[in-house]
């Protein structure tokens, strides 16, 4: 097994392949929504496409989603009633938000979702989680709410709020075998989800293998390289040409970007149709896609520790890098000196019978 890759769960055969997959996606964690804001600008696959039918091989999805539902308040909520009586096909359950703990507190709660009718109490989103997941044919959280906490769950918050493998647990998994899938971002980039969703709904119609994860739970596709690495500015910090300013094309390192020990595709895979990026358009790479961010990359804007001593230390190696390129590119831009009119030709060419050398 690949180091950091985290196991299919405990089972060594796939689960059956299913034929219709119900998508239930809870809003009600601690977190902007800016997650389902962003599904809608992906392209590959589009969230359409998947719904529509208009991939080839996937099973029919039902999807219920607060905000892109046509029914609401208790007609919305029956598709979650029957889920969590077990009278719902598979499901996969989409979790965005942080995970708040309702435990510590006497009176109150942070964060529900509907209304249970015989109580007349809100349904906490805990309340849904713990119905919900045990009987999921898998989960997925979407964001870095979900995922590690995110900023809801930094230092000094008074909710005590989680990712959703902190609630859970680490080594949970699903009814299938799976363990938690998490694709982290601050929002999530839309087509590293809608892509994680498509490979998970191949995997449920039996066409694709258990998804790959690394220790983190993030698909191990996605969230291998570094930002740095896909990064067109890597050329910049290899020569050590760093900017001084916002707004310059080489490398922001210096101005506080990440990207070296980050661990994201952002860089690669722009924002939207291949366009965008955080460092492509100029921002620094602040660390959405880790399991410690926000704490353990404040304060923003600053040059990150690691960055003081790796770019002095490639200072001086890279402006000598710098100098021998900057003198072969000039003599490249130059072209040879046969190239040119006159009555002589200067290439090397020695005149002969083409014809004989053929023969010989």
């Amino acid at each position: 097994m690949t180091a950091g890759v985290v196991p299919y769960g405990r089972k060594t055969q796939r689960a059956p392949a299913v034929a219709e997959v119900h998508v239930l996606w809870i809003t009600a964690g601690l977190s902007c929504d800016g997650d389902s804001v962003s599904i809608t600008a992906a392209t590959q696959p589009s969230l359409e496409d998947v719904i529509l039918g208009a991939i080839p091989g996937l099973p029919k999805v039902h999807l219920h989603h607060p905000v892109l539902a046509y029914e609401t308040g208790a007609d919305f909520l029956r598709a979650f009633d029957r889920a969590a009586k077990g009278e719902l096909g598979p499901f996969l359950l989409v979790v965005e938000g942080s995970i708040p703990n309702e435990k510590f507190k006497t009176e109150g709660y942070w964060a529900a979702f509907g209304t249970d009718l015989a109580t007349g109490q809100p349904i906490t989103t805990c309340e849904w989680i713990d119905k919900l997941a045990p009987l999921a044919w898998g989960v997925v959280a979407i964001g870095t709410c979900a995922t590690y906490g995110g900023i809801p769950a930094m230092e000094g918050n008074p909710t005590g709020c989680m990712g959703l493998p902190d609630y859970l647990g680490w080594k949970w998994t699903s009814t299938a075998g799976l363990p938690i899938v998490c694709v982290p971002g601050c929002p999530v980039q839309p087509d590293n989800f809608m892509e994680v969703l498509l490979y998970l709904l191949y995997q449920a119609a039996g066409l694709a293998p258990p998804i790959p994860l690394d220790a983190a739970l993030r698909p191990t596709w996605l969230f291998t390289q570094t930002v740095h690495e896909g990064c067109d500015r890597g050329g910049y910090y290899e020569q050590a040409d760093f900017a001084q300013e916002y707004g310059s094309r080489r490398c922001i390192v210096k101005l506080g970007c990440w990207g070296p020990v980050v661990h994201c595709n952002v860089a690669k895979r722009g924002w939207m149709n291949g366009i965008g990026g955080c460092p492509n358009v100029g921002g620094v790479c602040i660390g959405c896609t880790m399991p410690g961010f926000p704490d353990k990359f404040m304060p923003f804007m600053d040059e990150p520790p690691g960055a003081k001593m790796s770019s002095a230390a490639v200072l001086m190696y890279g402006r000598t890098v710098r100098a021998l390129r900057n003198f072969t590119k000039s003599s490249l831009d130059i072209e040879p000196q046969w190239r040119k009119p006159g009555d002589e030709i200067h290439t090397g060419y020695s005149p002969g019978d083409w014809r004989a050398t053929r023969r010989s």
